[in-house]
């Protein structure tokens, strides 16, 4: 009769994590990671912390996670260089028009759009002179308190918004978070009809942000710059420019589908 082989259950947990991100087609978040494998969230964390530390994993400014250098095997041809047609990540296409949008609007630029249900922040351009915002929260925890999370739930069709607010806790980032669910759905009423929204130290103090959603069919995403309050009166031509660039951006990857 066969021997069992003695298993070690946190290795299989951790290894599934890893596959779970090799196998995603955007860094995924820790609660996006513990609903695919099926593990309690605090279990998740608890690995993830130890598969960043030991470099098999990284994470993302964002909260989301990617394969780590020990993933990579010795010799291994980059992905970039791999023979064969490869889908391009939004990030990488619209990276040349988020540094103009960046160097024109002298402001942090961000690219985000909604993934599994959660928002992420898929690409953030910035320099010395005009930082990004420190992301002290993660984008899918506080979308309610962000210009850009705003703006991308009010493109989602109301079962979907629903079944968001149900599943988020609206914490209070700051004095002026909208924590009540009501109140943020007019306020997504207000934006979805108007196609902007912003961010008065909502999710940081100091900080104002404004965001235009994206148009192509198969992304529900949006541009966003964030300045000092201090400059706030730059939001109103600054969201004329981002309008017009979610407009390249939207016909740039409708043309890529």
């Amino acid at each position: 009769m066969p021997t069992r082989p003695t298993l070690i259950v946190s290795v299989q947990r951790a290894l599934h994590l890893v596959d779970a991100v090799g196998a995603a087609t955007a860094p995924p978040t820790a609660k996006q990671l513990a609903r695919r494998t099926g593990l309690a969230p605090g279990t998740a964390y608890h690995l993830l912390r130890t598969l960043v530390h030991e470099e098999y994993l990284v994470r993302e400014p964002d909260g989301g996670y990617r394969l780590g250098t020990r993933m990579q095997p010795a010799g291994a041809v980059p992905a970039a260089a791999s023979p064969g047609p490869r889908t391009v990540p939004p990030g990488v296409r619209l990276r040349p028009l988020l540094v103009e949008l960046h160097q024109r609007l002298r402001a942090a630029v961000y690219l985000s759009a909604v993934d599994d249900g959660e928002v992420r922040i898929i690409e953030v351009i910035d320099s010395p002179g005009a930082p990004r915002v420190d992301l002290w929260v993660a984008a899918h925890d506080a979308a309610h308190a962000t210009a850009l999370g705003k703006c991308l739930l009010a493109q989602l069709e109301a079962p979907s918004m629903t079944e968001y607010l149900l599943g988020h806790r609206l914490p209070a980032l700051t004095a002026r978070t909208t924590t009540d669910p009501t109140s943020l759905c007019r306020q997504l009423a207000r934006d979805r009809a108007r196609r902007w929204s912003t961010d008065l130290e909502e999710y940081a103090a100091g900080t104002a942000c404004v965001a235009v959603p994206l148009l192509a069919p198969t992304v529900v995403g949006c541009l966003a710059v964030s300045v000092p309050t201090t400059h706030v009166s730059r939001l109103a031509p600054a969201r004329h420019v981002l309008g017009a660039g979610a407009a390249r951006a939207s016909r740039a990857l409708a043309l890529a589908d």
